[in-house]
């Protein structure tokens, strides 16, 4: 079997496919709930703060001097990915606790079937005695 042809079967089976398909949704995903953090989420809460924009939040380790720019720590940023990763890790809960829920199996049947005291073979709940060694069951 030729490289390309054994590629083409990898490439084609469902879990590749699923696999690249999650990922693009996710991506996408990602960019909406990095807008609802950013745009709708942060700024009342800045403003609820007293006018704070997150994403601006620095501290300057270094000022900046001629021909380099500032070494800063941006933890206002930092606060915000905290944020946006708080809400998909929640969704991703979610949508799992979902997909768990709808696979639980239902509790196992009754058996049909006990064994014998004698012999120990299975024999159908109902007999009166052992289809195998004769003896009678209780």
């Amino acid at each position: 079997m030729s490289l390309l042809q054994e590629f083409k079967e990898f490439a084609v089976k469902g879990n590749v496919v699923d696999m690249a398909v999650g990922v693009v949704i996710g991506g996408a995903f990602g960019k909406i709930v990095a807008s609802l953090v950013n745009d709708v989420i942060m700024p009342p809460i800045g403003l609820l703060l007293g006018q704070v924009d997150f994403s601006q939040l620095t501290l300057t380790l270094k000022e900046a001097a001629e021909g380099t720019s500032a070494v800063t720590i941006n933890y206002g940023k930092f606060i915000n990915n905290v944020v946006d990763f708080t809400i998909v890790a929640f969704c991703i809960f979610l949508v799992i606790k979902q997909i768990n829920r709808l696979k639980r199996t239902p509790p196992p049947a009754d058996p049909t079937t006990k064994s014998c005291p004698e012999c120990l073979m299975e024999v159908p709940k109902a007999a009166k005695r052992c289809g195998h060694c004769t003896s009678t069951l209780a």
